[in-house]
């Protein structure tokens, strides 16, 4: 018990040391996930260990920091943290996000080289060990597009909040020269970028593979202030965007427990009933991507709303049936 307090002691003061603008004690109590009295005996606690810290005015609340930051002792990174960076640098490999991997690839090697040599050949063989006891599951599907030029242009766009300029091989007019205000990307199955055109002020989506000529223009182009990127992607079950529907989901007894531990959206609401069946609701749209993915569920899903979504999965499972039950060529 006395080793999990000081651990999260260590990592208050970690916290403390990488803000510039400080913590306050309910944003302390919110990162360590505990109450406002235990967040303000573990800062006192901090601050005995580390004098260096200080507190700022910020009417009608105080922030505290650290900074100067910390010691090397106290930042030294674990076997498990460097094993942790190493299987998530694979993973992007592995999944075709050159782009991240080699991103990843390089902050690992930047954290080994600002170790001490002591401190280096210490941590290096646990470090392999477990990166040998772990492996990535390669899953099929499409492998994502990250040129590295077309994340860099973008990028820059975003950064320095000009417009961005690019040939468009897709939508409705294909190899149409686009000229857009980024708002950011979208990293999944396939990469899109999501951004305004012209007076429209619905967000749209364009797969990054489709697109060439990215150019960073200097033009300024600012995205709206009230723009989420995580609250645009919470809205639709995958890329596609569409009218928002409430959705509500019937899981049979038998796959339960798949159920409970699968998250269909972030906001969904997952209920259990006393025969069993599991019930589970969330706002989105995206209809057409939900059904492709109802359809690995077979036939322990039903459909309960929106009816177009049910009408949906039925169009798609008689396309699939009546395609498997033509003759072969």
């Amino acid at each position: 018990m006395r080793h999990e307090k000081a651990t999260k002691l260590l990592d208050l003061a970690r916290l403390l040391a990488s803000t510039s603008e400080g913590l306050t004690l309910d944003e302390m109590a919110q990162a360590m996930e505990v109450g406002r009295r235990t967040a303000e005996r573990m800062r006192d606690a901090v601050w005995a260990a580390f004098p260096q810290m200080e507190s700022i005015e910020d009417p009608p609340t105080r922030r505290f920091r650290i900074p100067s930051g910390l010691d090397s002792l106290f930042q030294t990174p674990t076997a498990e943290e460097l094993a942790a960076l190493r299987t998530a640098a694979d993973s992007n490999a592995a999944a075709g996000a050159e782009g991240r991997a080699s991103a990843l690839y390089a902050l690992e090697g930047k954290l080994l080289s600002a170790l001490k040599g002591s401190a280096r050949r210490r941590v290096a063989p646990d470090v392999e060990a477990l990166v040998q006891a772990e492996t990535i599951a390669v899953h099929a599907g499409p492998r994502p597009y990250e040129d590295q030029g077309v994340l860099a242009q973008i990028r820059s766009a975003v950064k320095g909040l000009t417009a961005l300029s690019f040939r468009y091989d897709g939508g409705s007019q294909p190899g149409r020269t686009r000229k857009v205000t980024p708002l950011g990307i979208l990293f999944g199955r396939s990469n899109y970028l999501v951004s305004l055109e012209g007076s429209d002020p619905r967000p749209r989506t364009f797969r990054l593979d489709r697109m060439a000529g990215v150019e960073a223009l200097d033009a300024p182009a600012s995205p709206p202030a009230d723009f989420s990127l995580q609250a645009f992607a919470d809205e639709s079950f995958g890329i596609y965007h569409g009218e928002i529907e409430d959705v509500v989901l019937r899981i049979k007894p038998e796959r339960a427990e798949d159920a409970l531990r699968w998250r269909f959206h972030s906001n969904q609401v997952v209920e259990r009933g006393p025969d069993g069946v599991v019930t589970v609701s969330f706002r989105a749209s995206g209809m057409l991507e939900l059904a492709w993915h109802l359809f690995t569920w077979g036939d322990a899903i039903e459909i309960v709303s929106p009816e177009s979504l049910r009408q949906r999965m039925i169009e798609e499972l008689e396309k699939a049936l009546a395609a498997h039950r033509s003759s072969p060529a």
